[in-house]
């Protein structure tokens, strides 16, 4: 299958990342969220970062606008009619299984066919998703990493419904777009959340438990570990409420104790310290 057109649903981080990097591979983008004024902002916001990307020289003044010109943003959410004339849709949607459900219920009734119809879920079980939309055969987990535009890693993540056509369109497109597909079966967590998040969560246990500060338990894994950045940093940029929602997907599925969210997470959650987007997590970010 031949993919030119491509929906995103969802504005937020992950999602106008997404936009951004398919933009920029060439590949015209309609971006979807509930409102003009939120999608607007999230076009403005991938526009400023290919513009820093052009000042650093990383790419040209020419390739910045091209892919500016090839976004468009619809507040279409309630509906999803626009996604009627994509070739392949990427959900980028909360990590909720009933959010997420209803989005592919209505993509299988708007979408062509032969849509590739992708998910950015990183911790629910896709065969749920694929069975909603009533066209399982041609749902996939596409799972991206955050910031999408710098990390190259994308996760393909399959049901035993998913045809080999599916999974094969899947790799090409994640190809084209210039990332690292690996294959993974549909599994809570797939690889890297898998092995992440007990290692999250052994790092703010180390931290509520007095061992040490929140920047040497980070800065003994960068240094220690050659980590690029350590576990309470990459938990702030993965947003605490996110991070707590894929530990609970986690922990219902497989019942194992390192998969439970620690209490001081569920703590920062509760007071609204999300992380990055809320300049306050398990450390403070300047706005």
């Amino acid at each position: 299958m031949r993919i030119e057109r491509v929906g995103v649903i969802g504005s937020g981080l992950m999602g106008s990342g997404i936009a951004q990097v398919a933009a920029y591979h060439g590949f015209n983008v309609t971006l979807v969220d509930i409102d003009q004024a939120r999608v607007d902002a999230a076009i403005d916001g991938i526009h400023r970062r290919l513009l820093r990307e052009a000042e650093r020289g990383r790419i040209t003044a020419e390739d910045c606008e091209a892919s500016y010109q090839r976004l468009n943003g619809v507040a279409d959410m309630d509906t999803l009619n626009s996604m009627a004339r994509v070739d392949a849709v990427i959900e980028a949607v909360v990590e909720d299984l009933e959010v997420k459900g209803s989005v592919f219920r209505r993509l299988g009734e708007v979408c062509t066919p032969g849509t590739l119809l992708a998910s950015n879920t990183s911790s629910l079980p896709l065969s749920d998703l694929a069975a909603a939309s009533k066209r399982p055969e041609r749902v996939i987990g596409l799972h991206f990493f955050n910031p999408p535009w710098a990390l190259k890693l994308v996760e393909i993540v399959s049901t035993a419904s998913t045809t080999d056509e599916t999974l094969t369109d899947a790799m090409r497109f994640c190809e084209k777009l210039g990332r690292v597909p690996v294959q993974v079966k549909d599994t809570p967590g797939f690889i890297a959340n898998r092995l992440l998040v007990p290692f999250i969560f052994d790092a703010i246990d180390l931290l509520d438990s007095g061992v040490s500060s929140a920047e040497d338990i980070d800065n003994a894994c960068k240094v220690g570990l050659n980590h690029t950045m350590g576990p309470l940093a990459t938990a702030d940029l993965i947003g605490l409420d996110t991070l707590k929602l894929i530990a609970e997907s986690m922990f219902e599925e497989y019942g194992e104790p390192r998969f439970k969210a620690p209490t001081l997470l569920r703590r920062l959650v509760s007071l609204g310290h999300l992380g990055r987007k809320t300049g306050r997590g398990f450390f403070k970010y300047a706005e």
